[in-house]
């Protein structure tokens, strides 16, 4: 493998240089670029020689949530650890980098040999915790080589990775160097073992985990209960335009005693004023609520973040955006209150939204007729509403314990 992973040590550097250069026209690159210039200066001010770190990486924002349960039990059973968190992407960095669940939040960097060993050398992990799909060859060889052990946790394969294909050799071995994975379901345990990888648990998902604390939070919000002063209440999470259409194309057209909450994923002012002038409902947005009769009103759009799990709580009937287009959204938040979910086509890959549309908890349209005649038929069926909906619940109750188990097989390390 020594010239594959010359070869890759060139490719990463010669990428490093191409996104400094996008990185001048393009503002997302550069948060990537920029951000990575403060990692080893962050590292070097929050941590000393002598602190026990523990290191968990994360892509992004869905990963991190996958991760906060073991943050969060870490943080309780091992109080004299530092926690160091990285991310690689910007989207979950920005959003997330004033977390207090790590006492250190930075972007990983680039998976350059010379780099790699810096960081290393910096934080110096007891163990370090990979989430889903994050496999760094660099990263991973060193680990290794400095006997530091090293988890894959909440994984998920399919044949369609590069690792289970004639060509993946060099991808094949650095996945070969975890100590242990915990992997979310049966198929990607036995694509490992046709590998030759026998180390892993099914442990599940440890989404299910952090969805299922959101039931022991206060979750009221007084402009919900003014808004939907006990009507049946349908809420649309981080949609998109695919999705806004046909939701406000219902919206203009039912006759249904029902109040309706989007919450867009794109919530600049251009695209919330295109939402509001589509509706010939009566609106509100959220950053206008101090000035309206909430009750009176049909349409509420949520013009901010943060509130979305919330507001989940007092939906009858959730739709969760990203199924036509763009990749669909979290349909865990929703479940866990015991709802039915309607969402577009394109959900394969999600293992969760696959199995619940098995077992009938979510319900994916693919038109504007199926969507009206889904919405019709669960507005004249509250029983079907209810039973629906606690196919949902019951799935998140019945696979919940991965972060346990996860965390039984840390304290045998630390």
């Amino acid at each position: 493998m020594k010239p594959l992973r010359f070869l890759y040590n060139i490719l990463i550097n010669i990428a490093w240089l191409g996104l400094e250069v996008i990185a001048l026209f393009n503002a997302k690159i550069k948060l990537f670029v920029q951000g990575r210039k403060h990692t080893f200066s962050l590292l070097e001010e929050k941590l000393s020689r002598k602190d026990k770190t523990v290191w968990m990486h994360v892509a992004s924002l869905g990963e991190f949530e996958q991760g906060l349960p073991i943050l969060e039990r870490l943080r309780l059973k091992y109080p004299n650890h530092k926690l160091v968190l990285s991310f690689f992407s910007p989207s979950g960095f920005e959003v997330k980098k004033d977390t207090t669940v790590a006492d250190v939040v930075v972007y990983l960097p680039m998976d350059s040999n010379s780099k790699v060993e810096r960081f290393l050398d910096l934080v110096n992990p007891e163990l370090a915790i990979f989430v889903k799909y994050e496999v760094w060859p660099n990263y991973l060889h060193h680990l290794q080589k400095r006997n530091i052990p090293t988890l894959l946790v909440s994984a998920i394969f399919s044949k369609r990775q590069i690792y289970f294909k004639s060509y993946g050799g060099f991808m094949r071995n650095s996945l070969g160097k975890f100590n242990h994975y915990f992997v979310q379901d049966e198929n990607s345990k036995k694509l490992l073992a046709s590998i030759g990888i026998n180390n892993s648990t099914i442990g599940g998902d440890t989404r299910l985990d952090r969805v299922s604390e959101i039931l022991q939070r206060d979750n009221q919000l007084d402009f919900m209960d003014r808004f939907k002063n006990n009507q049946m209440c349908l809420v649309a999470g981080s949609t998109w335009p695919e999705d806004e259409s046909i939701l406000t194309n219902y919206i203009n057209r039912t006759t249904e005693k029902i109040k309706f909450v989007i919450a867009p994923h794109e919530i600049k002012s251009a695209h919330i004023d295109k939402i509001t002038l589509s509706l010939e409902k009566t609106v509100v947005r959220y950053s206008e609520l101090d000035t309206q009769n909430l009750k009176e009103l049909d349409v509420l759009i949520i013009d901010t973040i943060g509130l979305l799990t919330k507001i989940y709580s007092y939906a009858n009937i959730a739709y969760v955006g990203g199924g036509f287009a763009t990749g669909l959204h979290n349909t865990m938040e929703p479940a866990v209150f015991g709802i039915p979910i309607i969402i577009g086509p394109q959900f394969k890959g999600f293992k969760e939204a696959e199995d619940l549309v098995k077992q009938g908890g979510i319900i994916p349209i693919s038109s504007q007729d199926s969507f009206d005649n889904l919405v019709v038929d669960l507005l004249k069926n509250p029983i079907s509403i209810k039973t629906i909906g606690a196919i949902n619940s019951n799935y998140i109750n019945s696979n919940r314990g991965a972060s346990d188990m996860i965390m039984k097989y840390i304290s045998k390390i630390l």
